[in-house]
């Protein structure tokens, strides 16, 4: 009879151990070692929670790492997808959180809630592989509704979470393309394009149709929305706003002759990140103003690398998310607007990384009102220095990058509780 209960209890013991163990938690690793591709992995986490699947993105923790329930679904998700996880039993969980939350360790575990609604502003009739975002979030299989300027001005974007900036010419220039491709005929056509759209709007210049366009974006982030841009939607979108009501279109562009000495009629209030810039005058030129470092820069394409900055997890979240990597050190890219002069951001702007040899800023960010900006400068994190014409971008045989990372994190920022940061 002794010896049954012992047994009994024995079985019992067991019993409770193996549930205790039981795998309760997947655990998304990001770090460099574990994860097979990096890009996907965001999608995965995207898709749950458009499940409603609470995920914790783990700040510094493994390349910032995502822990979900160990749901079926969701492993056969990463199996399909073809993304790294591991099972985490209970206990090893709680062991791990724990160590995330020690005030010794720069880590976080942030809660993800809700899926933000994405939305790309881009002409309708660009093709995904035209924008690193469009191709990162198809690649990533995270779904987005592409808005252009009758969605924007008819108050369309109240509707989205989050909104990129296709690689757009805010400033009615066309892209400043004119001294290289006025004859091309893509180039003729797309003026003829925006110039119908803007008299089907209600305007006499595409220059002010615009200038309206980027107000109500600037209205849109005030308002409490997440904006994100590459390239030259950038700096052409703050020289937009500093312009209002100031016409810095030469002739070729919108039929009359520009403001005289325009250049000291500019309101650097009104922009979002940059300050004390010069506006590129010649019409034939490739610029739109001194902010882009593309004809400053003095680095060889081997030694084109920024730099992560490294924040607090605990103290200041957001930069934290936006900068979550395998990796501190991100290859460089070229782009109309390549980066950023760092004597001419604003003080309030956050630089999240930087080239500090060059004295640019590579990628910043900013709170404007209730909403956030961030600024990302070149045009592919994968194609050194991308002309028109090139094949895309086969990402493929990139699911590690670093550079689109950056992209993928902002996208998920929307979805996090947010902290008051103190930086």
């Amino acid at each position: 009879m002794q010896l049954k209960s012992k047994n009994l209890i024995t079985l019992i013991v067991l019993l409770l151990f193996s549930v205790s163990s039981y795998a309760s938690y997947i655990l998304i690793p990001m770090d460099v070692e574990s994860q097979k591709d990096h890009l996907k992995a965001y999608g995965i986490t995207y898709w749950s929670l458009e499940k409603r699947i609470k995920v914790k993105w783990l700040l510094n923790y493994r390349g910032g790492s995502f822990l979900l329930p160990a749901i079926d679904a969701v492993e056969k998700e990463c199996k399909i997808r073809g993304v790294s996880y591991e099972i985490l039993s209970d206990s090893k969980t709680a062991t791990m959180l724990a160590e995330i939350a020690s005030p010794s360790k720069n880590q976080e575990a942030v809660i993800l809630e809700k899926a933000p609604k994405v939305a790309v502003y881009s002409p309708k009739g660009n093709v995904p592989w035209d924008d690193a975002v469009t191709m990162v979030l198809t690649y990533a299989e995270i779904p987005y509704d592409v808005v252009y300027d009758e969605e924007v001005l008819a108050d369309g974007l109240v509707q989205y979470d989050w909104l990129h900036l296709h690689h757009e010419d805010f400033t009615g220039q066309y892209g400043k393309f004119y001294g290289i491709y006025r004859s091309a005929p893509w180039y003729i056509r797309e003026k003829k394009e925006a110039e119908a759209l803007a008299k089907k709007l209600g305007y006499d210049k595409v220059s002010e149709e615009k200038r309206d366009v980027a107000l109500k974006i600037r209205d849109y982030v005030i308002g409490g929305g997440f904006m994100f841009a590459m390239c030259s939607a950038t700096d052409s979108f703050d020289i937009a706003l500093a312009a209002e009501g100031v016409d810095i279109c030469e002739p070729m562009f919108d039929g009359d002759v520009s403001d005289r000495n325009y250049q000291n009629k500019i309101d650097y209030n009104k922009t979002f990140a940059f300050t004390d810039f010069e506006l590129e005058r010649s019409s034939t030129k490739y610029e739109f103003s001194s902010i882009d470092m593309t004809a400053k820069r003095r680095i060889a394409k081997d030694a084109d690398y920024f730099t992560l900055m490294d924040f607090s997890a605990k103290w200041d979240p957001i930069p934290t998310m936006l900068c979550q990597n395998h990796t501190a050190l991100v290859k460089g890219f070229m782009g109309q607007t390549t980066s950023f002069d760092r004597s001419q951001i604003k003080p309030s702007v956050l630089i999240l990384g930087e080239n500090r040899t060059n004295g640019e800023g590579r990628y910043i960010h900013g709170i404007k009102g209730k909403g956030f900006f961030t600024f990302y400068g070149g045009h592919d994190p994968e194609d050194y220095q991308h002309r028109v014409g090139d094949p895309k971008t086969e990402l493929e045989l990139h699911p590690n990058s670093p550079g689109y990372r950056l992209i993928l994190n902002n996208i998920l920022f929307p979805a996090a509780k947010k902290k008051k940061q103190k930086t």
